[in-house]
């Protein structure tokens, strides 16, 4: 397919971007309010939330060790547990600036696509509410009983694994990646930034922040004009071999 030809998307990143707070923090505190979490769950996502923001993860690290807790759980108890949590803690956090963003990449014919580390359990009602029909986001495995193995589909939606299903993706529904756009608030997200053609920044984290400014890549205001893909303008690619922060 010629690059005239090929369809653009529009990525989001989930947290910190449609989202002003971070899901995995939100849901250890739903768990907690319910009486499901203990102290030490807790403890766990403040501290890993911590070096996610700073980039000290390796990949999936925090993802990992999350699902440990859900081993030997049928999916119905947490897909009823994210339902609950959903209405009452997700929905207040997601960014009417996005949404607005959302709808006006689909009007200029692009394809909005959900690229997060989370779950299906939050992609899924989030995408449903937007609209949004592809989800690249992590899937848990299950047992032949519909119980967790405490273990993640590979490869993770995470870090250089985000690149790989975006590639993936853009192969299987003819997406020209150089043409399209990727909205993220973290550096964890780098890779698939230098992946596009358009890297879209949103209330970035201190260090992907730096890198938007050396790079002259656009920083969306949540405050803008209607218009937010007025902003749109091509960036110089990054050349090969020049270092990343």
């Amino acid at each position: 397919m010629s690059r005239s030809a090929a369809r653009i998307a529009a990525f989001f990143d989930v947290d910190g971007t449609i989202l002003a707070g971070n899901s995995a923090a939100s849901f250890a505190r739903y768990m907690w309010d319910a009486g499901v979490a203990r102290p030490r769950d807790l403890l766990f996502a403040t501290w890993y939330l911590g070096l996610y923001r700073l980039g000290l993860l390796r990949p999936g690290q925090a993802l990992e060790r999350s699902t440990e807790v859900l081993r030997g759980k049928p999916e119905a108890w947490l897909v009823d547990h994210c339902e609950h949590w959903y209405a009452r803690s997700v929905r207040p956090q997601i960014r009417s600036a996005l949404v607005a963003l959302i709808e006006a990449h689909r009007g200029a014919g692009h394809v909005p696509v959900l690229l997060s580390s989370s779950t299906c359990y939050l992609g899924n009602p989030l995408g449903e509410e937007l609209h949004v029909e592809h989800r690249l986001v992590n899937r848990l495995e299950l047992d032949g009983q519909g119980r967790f193995t405490g273990k993640f589909v590979q490869p993770l939606c995470y870090g250089e694994g985000k690149v790989w299903h975006a590639r993936r993706f853009a192969e299987t529904e003819g997406v020209d990646l150089a043409s399209s756009f990727f909205y993220t608030d973290s550096i964890t997200d780098l890779a698939v930034l230098e992946q596009v053609g358009h890297p879209r920044v949103v209330a970035p984290d201190p260090r992907l922040a730096r890198v938007a400014r050396r790079r002259n890549w656009t920083v969306l205001d949540l405050d803008a004009a209607p218009d937010p893909l007025a902003q749109a303008k091509p960036v110089e690619r990054r050349p090969e071999g020049s270092p990343s922060p």
